[in-house]
C-alpha cells in the first residue's frame, strides 16, 4: 500500500474542496449572512490539503488498493470537512457530520428541526453538497486535476456506480469531462425552467442541485409541498426521472444515437417499474383515501419517482397514507435507480440480471445440460459479474438486517428502524413513522446517527468500495 500516494491526493482533494467553498462564501456575502462560517472552513481545508499534498509526493504506480483507498477516504474526508460551516453555524459536531454526509451521498436525511432559521448561505452549501456529489466530487476531481493520468482509472472504478465500469472515452478523464458536461447542461436547463415556473433564481438552483443529484434537500421544511405547484412538480418530475437514468446514455442519445436510451434493457426496465408503480399507487390513494383520480395520480408520480430515484423530494405528507400506498413506496426502495446514474439504491440493472439468473436456473433445472448465457443489450454477461451482482446483493441486504436490528436496540419502533436503514444505506432520504417526510433524523439516539452515516457512506460507494477497507488482506502487501 502506498500510503504517500493516499496521503498526497487526499491534500489535493482537500485544496480542492477549499476553493469549491468559495462559492457559498460568495452567496453568503450577496445576502449579507455570516462570512466567518465558510472563510474558517476554506482556510482549514485549504491549509491541511496544502500541508499534506506538499508532504507526501505521488511517486510510484497506483493499485486498484490506493484507488478505492483514495474514493473511500476521499468520500468521508469531503464530509467530514464539510461539516465545519455547519458546526460553526452552530449544529453538533455529530448532526453536523450526519448533515455533511448526507449531503455529498445525496442521501437527503436531515437532522435540522427548523430548515428556515439557518441561513440561506448555509442551506445554499447544503444543497450544493448534493449537487457536488451527485456526479461524484472525485470524478470531477479526476477530470480538473491532469496529473493524475491513468491512475485516474483506479478512482473510476472505485467511484462509478453500477456493476459494470461505462467509459465514453478511451481516457478517463475525458468520460468523467463529458458525464460533468452533461450534468452541467441537463442542470441548467431545469433551473431555467424552474424560473419560468414561478421560481426565484436562489430556489431554481438549489432544488437543482438536488433534482439532479437524485438528493433531496430544500430549503423549506416543507420541501416541495412549500410551493403547491402542478407544474414545478411536474418538471422536477421529468428530471428527477433523466437524473436516475444513465448519464453515459445521455450522452450517447444526444450526440451519437438518439434511440440509445429506447435501445437500453435497464432504462426499459426502470421505466415499467415506474410505470407499474404509479398505477397501483394511483389506485390505492384513489380507492382507499377517497382522493379524486387525478389528486391521486399527482401525488402517486411525484412520490414513485421521488423513491425510485432515492431523490426523497416529497409533496405531502406519506407517512398518513394507507398501509397498502405504504408498501408500495417501501418496495420501490430498494430498487433505485439506473447504474451510470446519480440514483442511490441496489440499481435497476442487477434486479434485472437477478431475474434473468434465477429464470436460467430455472430453465437448467429442466434441462441441466444446456448452456443458455446470461444476457443484457445483447451482450453476454461475464459469469464473474453475475457472482459480483450477487455478492453485492447478499452483503446489502445483510447490512440492512444489521443496522435495522441494531436501531431496535437502541429503542427505535420496527418502522422506523427499516425504513431509516433503507433510507440511508439507499440514498433515500425520508422513511416512515419518526423519520417520515415532514419529520426529521434527530430523534435517532447518537449511536444510531453513527450508524446511519455509516450507512450512507457504504450505501454511496456502492458497499465494496467502504467494505473492503476494513478487511485485513486490503492492507496486507
Amino acid at each position: 500500500m502506498n500510503y504517500a500516494v493516499i496521503l498526497n491526493v487526499l491534500g489535493n482533494f482537500l485544496r480542492f474542496l477549499g476553493l469549491i467553498m468559495i462559492v457559498p462564501l460568495l452567496v453568503a456575502f450577496h445576502y449579507r449572512d455570516p462570512l466567518l462560517p465558510f472563510a474558517v472552513a476554506i482556510v482549514i481545508t485549504g491549509t491541511i490539503g496544502i500541508l499534506l499534498s506538499h508532504r507526501y509526493r505521488a511517486e510510484g504506480e497506483w493499485t486498484t488498493k490506493e484507488g478505492f483507498a483514495i474514493v473511500a477516504f476521499g468520500w468521508f474526508t469531503a464530509a467530514l470537512f464539510g461539516s465545519i460551516p455547519f458546526m460553526l453555524d452552530g449544529i453538533g459536531p455529530l448532526n453536523a457530520l450526519f448533515e455533511s454526509m448526507s449531503g455529498f451521498t445525496t442521501t437527503g436525511a436531515t437532522i435540522l428541526q427548523d430548515i428556515e432559521t439557518h441561513s440561506r448561505s448555509i442551506l445554499f452549501w447544503r444543497n450544493m453538497t448534493q449537487w457536488l456529489g451527485g456526479m461524484g466530487i472525485i470524478m470531477l476531481f479526476i477530470m480538473i486535476l491532469p496529473k493524475l493520468g491513468v491512475a485516474g482509472r483506479q478512482l473510476f472504478r472505485a467511484e462509478v456506480p453500477g456493476p459494470t465500469e461505462d467509459k465514453i472515452k478511451p481516457r478517463i478523464r475525458g468520460t468523467a469531462r463529458i458525464l460533468w458536461t452533461v450534468y452541467v447542461v441537463i442542470s441548467i436547463i431545469q433551473t431555467v425552467l424552474l424560473m419560468l415556473a414561478g421560481m426565484d433564481l436562489y430556489d431554481a438552483v438549489t432544488h437543482t442541485f438536488t433534482t439532479m443529484s437524485t438528493g433531496g434537500f430544500s430549503p423549506y421544511s416543507q420541501g416541495i409541498a412549500a410551493f403547491d405547484s402542478p407544474l414545478i412538480e411536474g418538471i422536477i418530475v421529468l428530471f428527477m426521472f433523466i437524473a436516475g437514468a444513465n448519464f453515459a446514455l445521455h450522452y450517447r442519445t444526444l450526440y451519437i444515437d438518439r434511440y440509445s436510451l429506447l435501445k437500453d434493457n435497464e432504462f426499459k426496465f426502470y421505466t415499467v417499474i415506474i410505470l407499474i408503480a404509479t398505477a397501483l399507487l394511483t389506485f390505492s390513494l384513489w380507492n382507499d383515501m377517497g382522493e379524486n383520480i387525478l389528486t391521486s395520480f399527482r401525488y402517486a408520480i411525484f412520490q414513485v419517482v421521488s423513491i425510485t430515484t432515492t431523490t426523497g423530494y416529497a409533496t405531502t405528507d406519506f407517512n398518513l397514507w394507507t398501509d397498502p400506498a405504504r408498501i408500495i413506496l417501501l418496495a420501490v426502495m430498494f430498487i433505485g435507480g439506473c447504474a451510470g446514474s446519480t440514483a442511490g439504491g441496489i440499481k435497476i440493472v442487477r434486479f434485472l440480471l437477478l431475474l434473468k439468473y434465477s429464470r436460467n436456473a430455472l430453465f437448467r433445472s429442466i434441462h441441466p445440460k444446456a448452456v443458455k448465457p446470461i444476457k443484457c443489450n445483447n451482450r453476454t454477461v461475464p459469469d464473474d459479474v453475475m457472482q459480483a451482482i450477487v455478492s453485492f446483493v447478499v452483503i446489502y441486504l445483510m447490512i440492512f438486517a444489521m443496522s435495522t436490528a441494531l436501531l431496535s436496540l437502541m429503542g427505535m419502533e420496527l418502522i422506523s428502524s427499516i425504513t431509516a436503514s433503507i433510507a440511508t444505506l439507499g440514498n433515500i432520504g425520508p422513511g416512515f413513522n419518526a423519520v417520515g417526510p415532514l419529520a426529521n433524523f434527530d430523534v435517532v439516539p447518537p449511536l444510531g446517527k453513527l450508524l446511519l452515516i455509516a450507512n450512507m457512506w457504504v450505501g454511496r460507494l456502492e458497499v465494496f468500495t467502504v467494505i473492503v477497507i476494513f478487511t485485513p488482506e486490503f492492507w496486507k502487501k
